[in-house]
């Protein structure tokens, strides 16, 4: 009985010192996602689609007269997000691999670590590229509203004419970050009664972060020669992103509740990625790709307020 043959030293070579190579470029590039997100593996069920629903608040405790009052939570919005696959590969010549100098082999899987990084971040801006959109890309959420808007709603039939409106229109200012911190600070729960909301960071595009560091930097009044205390210095921290790719656009953001998987920005990675390889026996052609599975998304949205700048 015939014993297949394996092809040589070139799959297994290649393999262990690219997959190297590839682990060490990625693992070096800067990863900001952590910043936003509340990161999740692949704990849990292992389902193409993960569901979140939103929950909604008590209302005040009361005096205890002899008997307890017992209070119901409204079920709030159903979000469902559902993973998505992504893939590149590339192939290199047996004799071309044998006859190139080696760091322009070297360069090929740090080549790819950079486009899945570069992909990563890009999708991790969509939250806030898409923030005046209903992006349904990565989930879907029963809301049915953009994340910065000026209709949300609630599913306890409670009046939503204050608190409810996380978007405006304003340049960014000291003026535009002191009304945007009034306004976080009035929105309300599912119930219309008050929570408590810490406006703490700015997110902006590099274009915007000289003036934001200003802003939070300058001790008296930016842009006035009045000597009045600045009270917004040192209030925010900046989240400078080149991701974002509006030159105008600025969100204030309470971080905490940004990044609470209950209220806030879940990245699930479903599948992180994986680095495989397989020569082509015949044609001596080798094979590299990476894979992997997420999903991203928001819950709620008063973690938020965004500006909209024409």
């Amino acid at each position: 009985m015939a014993v297949p043959l394996r092809s040589g030293a070139f799959p297994d070579v290649l393999d262990a010192r690219f997959a190297r190579i590839f682990d060490k470029q990625y693992s070096e590039l800067p990863d900001r996602l952590g910043d936003f997100y509340s990161m999740k593996g692949n704990e849990g069920p292992q389902n193409q689609n993960v569901l979140y629903s939103e929950l909604g608040e008590f209302s005040d405790v009361e005096e205890f007269t002899g008997t307890l009052s017992y209070d119901d939570i409204s079920q709030g919005y159903d979000v469902t997000f559902t993973h998505v696959q992504y893939a590149k590969g590339m192939q290199i010549e047996r004799q071309l691999f044998d006859d190139a100098q080696n760091n322009q082999m070297d360069a090929q899987p740090k080549k790819m670590a950079l486009a899945y990084q570069r992909t990563r971040q890009k999708h991790g801006a969509t939250a806030f590229n898409g923030a005046f959109s209903n992006d349904t890309t990565w989930q879907n959420h029963t809301e049915s509203v953009a994340l910065c808007s000026d209709s949300h709603t609630t599913t306890s039939g409670a009046s939503t004419a204050a608190g409810f409106d996380n978007l405006v229109t304003a340049a960014l200012s000291a003026v535009a970050v002191e009304s945007a911190r009034i306004q976080m600070r009035g929105f309300r729960g599912d119930r219309a009664q008050r929570i408590t909301v810490v406006p703490s960071g700015l997110v902006v595009p590099p274009d915007l972060a000289p003036q934001a560091f200003e802003i939070v930097q300058s001790q008296g009044k930016p842009d006035t020669a009045n000597n009045n205390a600045n009270s917004s210095y040192n209030q925010y921290r900046i989240y400078d992103w080149e991701y974002l790719t509006d030159t105008n656009n600025w969100f204030m953001v309470d971080a905490a509740m940004m990044q609470n998987d209950a209220t806030g920005l879940v990245w699930h990675d479903r599948l992180p990625m994986e680095f495989a390889m397989v020569e082509d026996f015949d044609s001596l052609i080798g094979k590299w790709r990476i894979y992997a599975r997420y999903s991203l998304g928001r819950i709620g949205w008063r973690f938020i307020l965004g500006a909209q700048v024409s």
